[in-house]
């Protein structure tokens, strides 16, 4: 998949993890949400959720898949890639959620209960 940004890396080009689409580890884990979402193409300059994983349910962090964005948000605040496309992105055109989403911030341990 090709980047909409010029010179700007999608998560799944910065971080390694082989689940884009024909990536070293979909056999094992699948294709990463983030990878085809096609909501988020193009924000924050990235292909489908490339530049916005933080706000796709399901992508991998640390080995493992997350749960919603609610309940991921949290480390993804301290995320280095998280921190590369905000420096790279400038605050004016920082996007950090899909479209529909609200920002829900959740204590440690909690779960996520739309409509709550």
């Amino acid at each position: 998949m090709t980047r909409k940004g010029k010179g700007k890396s999608n998560c799944w080009e910065a971080m390694h993890c082989g689940r884009e689409p024909g990536g070293s580890k979909v056999r094992e884990l699948g294709v990463c949400p983030a990878a085809t979402d096609t909501s988020c193409d193009g924000l924050n300059g990235g292909s489908n959720g490339g530049r916005i994983c933080w706000a796709v349910s399901g992508s991998l962090c640390g080995g493992e898949r997350q749960g919603t964005y609610a309940e991921k948000l949290p480390g993804c605040f301290v995320c280095r890639f998280f921190e590369r496309v905000k420096t790279e992105q400038v605050w004016q055109t920082f996007v950090l959620l899909k479209p529909g989403q609200k920002f829900v911030l959740l204590r440690p341990g909690q779960k996520y209960e739309p409509g709550a």
